[in-house]
């Protein structure tokens, strides 16, 4: 699949320079001007980089940065003629991956987008679970059942994936209970047992006889795949 990059620079030679040569490396290329065009663009499709210029119309390239990393991380590559470290600090604390100065060189600026295109994919594969017949995004935290999507509380999609990050191992319930609820939680461990129950009813063939979620009596529990 060809990856999406979102360039987003008001130099319009600059901007056509970095499209053109991003197109002939076989990435599908999209443009913007400005930083408010750039937020929609960002929201209404699903790009795998964006190059950023820092200082743009209507929105500054900052404030379009915290914002898509406030609302869906993903890749992003700051542009700017500043050359300051506060400068290049800023715009990392702003969460961007990278931080180019101008003028730069075509070489390193493709190398650049190659790193960070391959550190994306890197991260897509480790957030991608797959055991038995289910299939878990947990950067999305979606999960899908035999191809069909489940409908998790918050609370049972923390759980099923703490125990299949964990698969194999045997997880204590005072365990469980402080990574999923956190250490602060004064509930006892019997939320976890009925939270165990109703995964079980969601992700079982047979919840009276679970086969994945499997209790270690006196202990707590094991995934089985």
């Amino acid at each position: 699949m060809t990856e999406k990059i979102l360039v987003v620079e008001d130099d319009f030679t600059l901007r056509k320079t970095i499209a053109y040569n991003l197109t002939e490396e076989g990435y599908n290329v999209s443009t913007a001007s400005d930083g408010r065009t750039a937020l929609d663009l960002a929201r209404q499709e699903s790009f795998d980089l964006i190059i950023l210029d820092v200082m743009l119309p209507e929105l500054d390239g900052l404030s379009v940065c915290r914002i898509l990393q406030r609302e869906a991380e993903m890749p992003i590559i700051l542009l700017t003629a500043r050359t300051g470290e506060i400068d290049k600090i800023i715009g990392l604390d702003s969460g961007a991956d990278d931080y180019i100065t101008k003028p730069f060189s075509l070489g390193e600026f493709l190398a650049r987008v190659r790193v960070a295109l391959r550190r994306r994919r890197t991260q897509t594969v480790t957030n991608m679970l797959e055991v038995g017949n289910l299939f878990i995004d947990l950067a999305g935290r979606k999960v899908k059942k035999a191809g069909e999507p489940i409908k998790l509380s918050h609370k049972e999609f923390d759980l099923l994936a703490e125990l299949v990050q964990n698969k194999g191992a045997v997880l204590s319930r005072d365990l469980l209970l402080t990574k999923v609820w956190g250490y602060d939680y004064t509930g006892g461990t019997r939320t976890v047992d009925v939270h165990i129950r109703w995964l079980r009813e969601k992700i079982e063939a047979d919840p009276s006889k679970p086969c994945l979620i499997q209790t270690i009596r006196g202990i707590g529990y094991r995934f089985e795949a």
